[in-house]
């Protein structure tokens, strides 16, 4: 199973962008998708998740400046971002919860987002 996570790059504050993860691979099904941050010196911290059923949890630092999003036919997720401020910056990992023989955690490569002027 292979995530590949795509859409990073340098915005300015208040600006957007669009981060997509697709997941390919023999695989039964996928339950959980989402995605990870880690910022320079800092732990690796939750951003959003969403569920087979659609049901999403967000961080509060995110909550209304970001959505969650998923294709189930496609196997990818989405991650809207609005609003963005510096401390958005960070490497973005794309991760999914992946049920094949046992279910297994999957991340992606990462993808970099800086938010500055």
């Amino acid at each position: 199973v292979q995530l590949q996570a795509s859409g990073g790059g340098l915005v300015q504050p208040g600006g957007s962008l669009r981060l997509s993860c697709a997941a390919s691979g023999s695989f039964v099904s996928i339950n959980s998708m989402g995605w990870y941050r880690q910022a320079p010196g800092k732990q690796r911290e939750l951003v959003a998740s969403i569920t087979s059923g659609g049901s999403t949890n967000y961080a509060d630092s995110v909550k209304g400046r970001f959505t969650v999003s998923r294709d189930n036919v496609g196997n990818t997720v989405y991650l809207q971002m609005n609003s963005l401020k510096p401390e958005d910056t960070a490497v973005y990992y794309c991760n999914a919860d992946v049920q094949r023989q046992f279910l297994t955690t999957y991340w992606g490569q990462g993808t970099l987002v800086t938010v500055s002027s």
